[in-house]
């Protein structure tokens, strides 16, 4: 059985905090996903975003019944991001979350916004994950679209094994899109 979840703790990497979603989360969440290279680079996110939405992912994330645990990805200091923007300490730039299967294993996914593509936050941030392994997992899974090499190397930089391909749905695209899939193991 899967366990269950508690809070997700704070977790820490050089220029990022992890933290659990607050309510306040849901307005800079619906900024970001509402951009539809975004949503068609998940399987979950619609695009257009139907208002509300946002609002009803921060619900569920802290929802004690959650299926998920789910962290947002905040700078940690003023810095710059890949478009050369400085980026203020505690800016919302991405989500990463960890859902607990069966037998110790976990699914991660991520996204980080656009604006900071290529500026390595989504690294720091599986690197911080896996480091910190909250559920006790020994063994992590991950998934990319075949179209997102980027996210492919994240992983495989991070210590994951390319295991094998498969399709997912991706609501953004209304289709099943062809993806690889990863193996970590935590042993």
């Amino acid at each position: 059985a899967a366990p269950v979840l508690t809070q997700p703790p704070v977790l820490r990497g050089d220029r990022l905090v992890l933290r659990p979603l607050r309510p306040s989360d849901a307005v800079a969440l619906a900024r970001h996903t509402a951009d539809r290279r975004l949503a068609e680079a998940t399987r979950s996110i619609p695009h257009p975003l139907p208002p509300g939405a946002a609002e009803a992912f921060v619900a569920a994330a802290l929802d004690p019944a959650r299926e998920e645990d789910s962290w947002v990805m905040e700078t940690a200091q003023s810095g710059a991001s890949a478009d050369c923007a400085t980026v203020p300490a505690g800016q919302l730039v991405g989500l990463i979350s960890l859902k607990p299967l069966c037998r110790g294993q976990s699914q991660i996914g991520y996204w980080v916004a656009p604006a900071f593509w290529n500026s390595g936050l989504a690294s720091e941030a599986v690197r911080a994950l896996i480091a910190a392994n909250p559920h006790g997992s020994r063994t992590l899974f991950a998934e990319v679209f075949q179209d997102n090499p980027v996210s492919a190397r994240i992983l495989t930089n991070a210590g994951f094994e390319y295991i094998g391909d498969a399709e997912a749905f991706s609501v953004a695209r209304e289709r099943s899109v062809p993806t690889w899939t990863y193996l970590r193991r935590m042993d």
